[in-house]
């Protein structure tokens, strides 16, 4: 059984890498919610997660957020009752690095004990 992708290890890039492409980070979609995950303009993901509450949002965040400061991959968060948005691109080089779908796939993992039933 190959490996998840929330289990691999985030490992940081360095200025001198390009973005992926669209045919390198298109197997890496794959490993990814597409429920929940899209690429915008080849340069960044933005996922919408749905939760029960303003509670269930609240804590959801903070989860993701632990998860920010202990990868140092630090995503934009918009909170509001129900509903959170995570906007993720490596600011290094400007756009989409593997870490950022690994980082969405951590995301996903912990978001299951949140998903409405």
């Amino acid at each position: 059984m190959s490996e998840s992708f929330a289990d691999r290890e985030c490992e940081a890039c360095t200025s001198e890498e390009e973005p992926l492409t669209e045919d390198e980070y298109d197997e890496y979609v794959e490993q990814i919610d597409d429920g929940v995950w899209h690429i915008v303009d080849g340069h960044h993901l933005r996922g919408k997660y749905s939760v029960e509450d303003f509670r269930d949002a609240l804590e959801f965040t903070y989860e993701i957020g632990e998860l920010a400061e202990e990868e140092w991959h630090h995503p934009d968060i918009h909170l509001q009752w129900g509903e959170v948005t995570v906007e993720m691109w490596t600011h290094k080089i400007d756009g989409l690095h593997l870490t950022d779908f690994i980082m969405a796939a951590r995301m996903d993992r912990i978001y299951e004990k949140y998903a409405p039933e």
